[in-house]
């Protein structure tokens, strides 16, 4: 056993997660074969700690099973959701390409599976695979892409858009029921919670969410597809 509770695997599985994921299935078979072999897993329970802003960034993270939280916390004590992360996403990139310090802070939601693969041993496998050094740089385009639209829809988007957008992605990602907190839906949106919670209201009363404890439903999709397309001249 490895510190932590991690164990070396080289068996299908890892090789079956890895050839489902973006980020790694337009390598082909070989090379997720190899990077297969790198991975060991590691279980975490509900509310464990994965790391913390600041500690040293030696390994890449993808989700097997459960959610793992990315959190910041103001200089005032303020904690702020940047993210919520489900199977198939890989999370880490940067700090593994680069080895700075982690930017922000990981927890465990529920019971979860990671696999990992560390700097030193993937750094190696890129030496000898530039292929792989190719993909990541296209990952990081996307990322980068990514961000700049989160960028266009606060700045020219309306509330009721950009908050439609973003439960159809978590939609995606963990189905149409959602576990998440109106706070947590306000930083994602770049809203106030207040703004959050009356159109989420709205959107109750005309049957297309239902509403819970820390909790999303999505009753009308098609409704809801709906709102996310951006209408000039639309109010929040």
């Amino acid at each position: 056993m490895h510190p932590g509770g991690e164990h070396i695997q080289r068996d299908l599985p890892f090789v079956s997660a890895l050839s489902v994921n973006s980020f790694f299935s337009a390598l082909g078979p070989d090379a997720i074969a190899q990077i297969a072999a790198l991975c060991t897993s590691r279980k975490m329970l509900d509310g464990e700690t994965l790391f913390l802003k600041g500690d040293p960034g030696d390994a890449l993270y993808g989700v097997r099973r459960g959610q793992i939280v990315i959190t910041t916390t103001t200089d005032t004590g303020r904690q702020f959701t940047l993210n919520i992360l489900g199977p198939g996403d890989v999370f880490g990139e940067i700090a593994l390409l680069d080895g700075h310090a982690r930017s922000a802070d990981a927890v465990a939601s529920g019971n979860v599976e990671l696999f990992v693969i560390r700097r030193s041993d993937f750094q190696d496998l890129l030496k000898r695979q530039p292929d792989i050094t190719t993909r990541i740089i296209e990952l990081l385009c996307e990322r980068l892409r990514f961000s700049s639209e989160r960028l266009e829809e606060a700045s020219l988007l309306s509330l009721k858009t950009r908050l439609a957008r973003r439960l159809l992605k978590l939609a995606d990602d963990f189905g149409e029921d959602i576990e998440i907190t109106q706070e947590e839906l306000s930083v994602l949106v770049g809203a106030g919670r207040e703004t959050v919670n009356r159109q989420l209201q709205k959107w109750r009363k005309g049957g297309v969410v239902d509403l819970g404890r820390a909790r999303v439903r999505i009753v009308d999709l098609a409704r809801l597809q709906q709102e996310a397309v951006a209408r000039d001249g639309g109010a929040d």
